[in-house]
């Protein structure tokens, strides 16, 4: 059971870094210089010094507030998806203590930063559709949403880490069975654009 709590936590602050990239990092440094969060030791645990905790406390500031700026929003959804994979991994690889190295890294790459970019995409996506649809005035409600989800996810994955990754799952699952169907819809509403060209 501790082994899926640490994956849980792992996964559950890399999903957070979709949302906001240095939030969940600020309260992972917080929290592990308390020493409520283990951190492993492998080259990570200056997460949890003061140098890094400011850093990560003056970036999610910027962060917050670069996105409640119309033009802004936009640039800054061009370069957050590669920086929360990295971020989701990162957080990932420090802090399931309880796995080996080698399958730490890996559930971290593929799970961590993959679920982080998942989250990170459906944000950019959402982001553009009320650019597109409101001329970005419902920007600011994205946000918030984005805001808040990033701070409930953190708050879920540290408290109920197994929860989490469950929830997670379950969610990953509804997201791809979604995405088939509409790919399905698509096929038959245009059946042309998806014969081979000879």
């Amino acid at each position: 059971m501790e082994i899926v709590g640490s994956i849980g936590l792992g996964i559950g602050l890399s999903a957070a870094c979709g949302f906001r990239i240095f939030l969940p990092l600020l309260i992972t440094s917080i929290l592990g210089m308390a020493g409520w969060i283990p951190l492993t030791s492998e080259g990570t645990r200056w997460i949890a010094t003061e140098p890094a905790a400011l850093a990560f406390g003056s970036a999610t500031l910027i962060e917050i507030l670069g996105y409640f700026v119309p033009w802004l929003d936009n640039f800054l959804d061009s370069i957050a998806t590669p920086a929360a994979i990295v971020a989701g991994v990162l957080v990932s690889v420090s802090t399931m203590v309880d796995l080996p190295p080698l399958v730490r890294w890996t559930v971290a790459i593929i799970a961590g930063g993959g679920v982080a970019g998942a989250v990170q995409g459906l944000t950019v996506l959402a982001r553009a559709k009320s650019t597109t649809f409101t001329g970005g005035v419902a920007n600011h409600v994205v946000a918030v949403g984005e805001l808040a989800g990033s701070l409930l996810t953190t708050l879920a994955a540290i408290l109920f880490p197994v929860v989490a990754l469950v929830l997670i799952l379950i969610a990953v699952f509804v997201l791809y069975r979604v995405r088939r169907l509409f790919k399905v819809r698509k096929q038959r509403a245009n059946p042309s654009d998806y014969h081979q060209q000879p």
